[in-house]
């Protein structure tokens, strides 16, 4: 215990302007929200239409590297909707994994698909190429399509289609997104890349959201910068996709002066222009935000490093923004000590997330063995990790 306290009386005095409750992460709004939610308020456009969300998009798309953005409402819907466009649906099944927020398998439950949960490397804490190729390789034929004659991956098991593959880069750490890719591409498996946690992170210089088929944003409340709920879908690619997305994300319906005719099934998925107002004017201190996290992130590890506990640094080849700061304690009962005693003294800490295989509804779902993703899962406490502008 006496280590635990030592822990709360740093953590204390790094958020000393906190007062007495230090919450995991909150947002700061320090630059010219207000006077933009003024504007759009004025303006009287504060739902999905209105400069603010084409303005957000294209500032996305700059910082990201990406070709296009499309704004939705949050990242669970932006990441339903990418899943939609690669015709992820009924009885496929779609490879992600079990370390994750419940978001990433519920998307592929919308669709009708079967999610595969695969197991994570313990460095990155996202989904591991080396782990992926095993079981792709003994699990997985490419078999012709009867219409179409082009070959499609099947699990030799169940017969199914393998439809997608959605790796994570949890708590801002950049997976092995490029390794990952070149697997999935030798098995013709889009590859939708969750980069929710991951705004301001790179791999080998790259951003991450840009890799893949398509990348999902999220700007939640508790996330790097804010929209107070929000998402972005990005595109590298493929223009039409981007085109379709926003074209599903309003409904489907066509444009017109007057009339109201909608061609396919759409989503009310758009982002308001008030929610898109309040993210530009957090983008603009993006940079001083991810400089406070790193600076936040050096002060953790130093401290942790002289007390004798794991904190994960950024993995090899990244620049992480240090999302969620994290450690790995000695076990089960030593996280569960650590969490009781840290929230009981107003210093909000949080465990990873429970397992999706543990949970009712994916409880029957095909894994693999997931040894890395118990032993995080039994050890990771999530730390207060607030930017201080």
């Amino acid at each position: 215990m006496d280590r635990i306290d030592q822990i709360i009386r740093f953590i204390r005095d790094l958020y000393k302007n906190s007062g007495d409750y230090i919450p995991l992460h909150a947002p700061a709004f320090k630059g010219m929200e207000k006077e933009y939610l003024l504007n759009c308020l004025e303006s009287t456009f504060v739902s999905s239409v209105g400069k603010y969300v084409n303005e957000f998009e294209n500032e996305i798309a700059k910082y990201c590297g990406a070709k296009q953005a499309i704004a939705c409402v949050n990242g669970t819907s932006a990441l339903h909707l990418a899943l939609k466009l690669i015709d992820v649906e009924a009885n496929t099944e779609v490879i992600t994994q079990p370390l994750t927020f419940v978001a990433t398998a519920n998307t592929i439950s919308y669709c009708g698909g079967k999610p595969i949960f695969i197991d994570v490397d313990i460095d990155t804490m996202g989904l591991s190429p080396v782990k992926l190729n095993k079981w792709i390789q003994k699990e997985v034929k490419l078999v012709a399509n009867s219409n179409t004659k082009q070959l499609e991956p099947i699990n030799k098991k169940t017969g199914r289609k393998i439809s997608a593959c959605v790796p994570m880069h949890t708590f801002g750490h950049p997976c092995r997104i490029d390794e990952i890719i070149q697997i999935c591409d030798q098995y013709s498996i889009p590859v939708i890349e969750d980069a929710t946690e991951s705004l301001g992170s790179f791999y080998k210089g790259v951003h991450t959201g840009i890799n893949g088929k398509i990348g999902v944003l999220s700007f939640n409340g508790n996330k790097i910068i804010t929209t107070a709920g929000g998402g972005m879908l990005l595109f590298n690619n493929d223009e039409n996709l981007a085109k379709k997305a926003k074209h599903l994300s309003t409904q489907a319906k066509v444009p017109h002066l007057w009339e109201f005719y909608h061609d396919e099934i759409g989503f009310n998925y758009r982002l308001p222009n008030l929610n898109a107002a309040l993210g530009l004017a957090q983008l603009a201190q993006l940079e001083r935000i991810l400089d406070s996290k790193r600076k936040i992130a050096q002060e953790y590890s130093r401290f942790f490093k002289e007390i004798g506990i794991k904190y994960m640094e950024e993995p090899e080849l990244s620049r992480a923004n240090y999302w969620l700061n994290c450690i790995l304690l000695k076990d089960k009962n030593e996280k569960e000590q650590f969490l009781k005693h840290t929230n009981q003294n107003n210093i909000m800490t949080r465990p990873a997330w429970k397992l999706m295989v543990d949970l009712p509804m994916y409880k029957t779902c095909e894994r693999d063995d997931l040894e890395n993703a118990y032993y995080l899962a039994d050890r990771l406490v999530n730390l207060p990790s607030s930017y201080i502008l």
